[in-house]
């Protein structure tokens, strides 16, 4: 069967059993444990926009805050939602009008996974929670918890977990068709990380490394290394894949954790380059660019076919970006303040800065056909249409 591509957060924890904040190394810049230290680097100030590319907002809606690792599900004509509280929308993109709405009533660390019929999340407690139609399908608990969102393809839900096990379930039943078990690492991420699918295969982030399983069974296909853990102590040796990924035909770009970016192709399982880099967001990118934020704020873009430094700009420096989404002319990079700002895919200037609530963008901006859709902590919902 092939299926469809199956089709701000960089805090650590301890990765099974016990689930325990470490540090949120994301944001913690200079500052020291224990006081003192260097002043923490302040936001570079916004600079005026030309407005070169126009956009509009088209539609506006709210869900509760968002306080952990959103990923906004977008299939078709729909994309999927969800508050910290447990509120879960099907929306529909080119109005923003609920196609239904749900209440869980539980706290979630995970979601939305979204296929346009079943939608995916995963609670604080553990649960896989299954909808359809805004109604419950089916729980199943995990034996550890997660923080990327379900992947919902080819009528199955797969989850990856912070024990760094892959687990499939029947979308319609629930029941549990296969697990594959990783040796764990004594730490993750509690931030989003990498699975998609490329042809028939489900690739996978695990470590440092991206892996192309078979959806059928669990079984491995291929390995390749984005990175390999190195330092002398655990936090230092973190190099999980985080989310988002450049996917371009067969070839699959990630980024691991503070310590490099890299481009892999999934029909053979070989790694063709990989760069150092220092950010803890995912990338995306184009047939000639792969675009990245670092963690001091910089954006970067890199040729796609050796990895080499194409361009660089630090107008955006300690703004706390979220990933980037590649949107016509442009790349749309979110900030702690709300401000979702579109720049050249060609040299990274600026070309116009789009508003929300004032409140950080707390999910990659994602794309619905010609419609740009971000979700803030505050849980506002924004639609724009851009050039």
């Amino acid at each position: 069967m092939i299926y469809q591509s199956f089709r701000p957060l960089a805090q650590v924890v301890r990765a099974y059993p016990a689930i325990i904040l470490i540090a949120a190394l994301g944001g913690l810049g200079g500052c020291s444990f224990f006081g003192g230290g260097p002043a923490k680097p302040q936001p570079a100030e916004l600079q005026p926009v030309s407005g070169l590319v126009s956009a509009r907002q088209v539609w506006s809606s709210r869900v509760g805050k968002v306080d952990f690792p959103l990923e906004t599900g977008v299939s078709g004509t729909s994309v999927a939602v969800a508050s910290g509280d447990g509120t879960v929308a099907l929306l529909d993109t080119q109005t923003g009008r609920d196609f239904w709405r749900l209440a869980l009533n539980t706290s979630l660390a995970a979601g939305a996974g979204n296929d346009g019929k079943v939608v995916a999340v995963v609670s604080k407690a553990n649960e896989v929670i299954a909808l359809q139609d805004g109604k419950e399908l089916w729980r199943q608990k995990l034996a550890a918890q997660a923080f990327t969102a379900p992947f919902v393809a080819g009528g199955r839900v797969f989850v990856l977990a912070a024990d760094r096990s892959v687990n499939a379930f029947d979308g319609q039943t629930g029941r549990k068709l296969w697990t594959q078990q990783r040796p764990n690492e004594p730490l993750v991420l509690r931030q989003s990380g990498v699975m998609l699918a490329v042809g028939d295969t489900l690739v996978v982030g695990l470590g440092g490394r991206l892996a192309g399983l078979n959806p059928s069974n669990g079984g491995i296909r291929w390995e390749a290394p984005i990175a390999t853990p190195r330092g002398i102590n655990d936090v230092e040796r973190l190099v999980d894949l985080v989310g988002r990924v450049s996917r371009q035909g067969d070839v699959v770009c990630a980024r691991a954790f503070q310590a490099s970016v890299g481009c892999v192709n999934a029909a053979r399982g070989n790694l063709l380059w990989t760069k150092p880099a220092n950010g803890v967001q995912g990338v995306d990118g184009d047939d000639r660019f792969l675009f990245g934020t670092e963690a001091d704020g910089t954006v970067n873009a890199w040729r796609r076919t050796d990895g080499e430094r194409a361009w660089s700009t630090d107008r955006l420096r300690y703004r706390s970006l979220s990933a980037p989404l590649v949107i016509g002319r442009s790349i749309a990079i979110g900030d702690f303040s709300g401000y979702v700002h579109l720049l050249s895919r060609e040299d990274g200037s600026l070309l116009n800065r789009l508003p929300t609530d004032g409140t950080a963008i707390a999910a990659t901006p994602v794309l619905a056909g010609n419609t740009l859709i971000v979700v803030t902590q505050g849980g506002g919902i924004y639609g724009f249409q851009p050039q």
